[in-house]
Formats: C-alpha cells, sequence, structure tokens
C-alpha cells in the first residue's frame, strides 16, 4: 500500500469517525436512547477513530520507506476492511437498519480483519532491522 493511500483512507476515515460520533451524539440521541442502542453506536465509533488513528500511523511509518513498511500496508488494509465491517455493521444494527444476522457474521469478521491487522504490526517489529552497535 502506498503511503498517500494509507493517509487517504485515514482522512476519510477520521472525518467519517468524527462525523458519525458527532451525528448518534446529537441528531441521533434521542432514537439511539429509544431503540436501546446507543452503547452499540458508541463502540462502533470508539473502534473506528482508534483503527483510523492506527492508520494514520502507518501512513506516517510507510512513507518513511523501510524495510518493514510492507507489512504494516497490510496492517492498514486489514484495519479498513475492520471499520467496514465491524464499525460498519454495529452502525446499522444501532439503527435497526440491518438484519439481526448481520451483527453474527459482519462484526466477528470485522474483528477478526483488526486482530490480522495487529498481527501484521507484530510481524513488521519481528522484520525490523537490528540499530547499529556503536
Amino acid at each position: 500500500m502506498k503511503s498517500s493511500h494509507a493517509l487517504w483512507a485515514a482522512g476519510i476515515l477520521g472525518l467519517t469517525g468524527v462525523a458519525l460520533g458527532a451525528f448518534g451524539a446529537h441528531a441521533l440521541q434521542a432514537r439511539l436512547t429509544e431503540l436501546g442502542t446507543r452503547d452499540r453506536w458508541e463502540t462502533a465509533v470508539q473502534y473506528h477513530l482508534i483503527h483510523t488513528v492506527a492508520i494514520f500511523a502507518a501512513a506516517a511509518w510507510l512513507r518513511l520507506g523501510r524495510s518493514d513498511a510492507a507489512r504494516l500496508g497490510w496492517a492498514a488494509r486489514w484495519w479498513i476492511l475492520g471499520i467496514v465491517l465491524f464499525s460498519g455493521s454495529l452502525y446499522l444494527l444501532a439503527l435497526k437498519a440491518a438484519p439481526t444476522w448481520l451483527g453474527a457474521s459482519a462484526a466477528p469478521l470485522g474483528g477478526l480483519s483488526f486482530m490480522i491487522g495487529w498481527a501484521c504490526v507484530v510481524a513488521a517489529g519481528f522484520k525490523m532491522e537490528a540499530p547499529p552497535s556503536k
């Protein structure tokens, strides 16, 4: 993944995460409270924004062009997929705009995508070159 693509993704996902958080806290607050799904919305926003920051960090690392950067590019890809599947399904479920089976299928796959992304970070850590000794 190119650093510019990861940066664009982080920008778009950051913008949408903040917008959806504000929308849920203001315009949808009464509706989410009525449906009893406010916690679900807040969880979606939390994971959305946490992984957006991680994608932004990966973009910065990718820009350095180090040998371990490819694994971080894969981490960013997995996190993007996780945001779409996990947070996306929770947003829909919070609005009661999706069947309940979606939560039992897309959300766990999104969570798995997040974990695979973090495993890519671990793999990148093992690939890192040791600093030169003095």
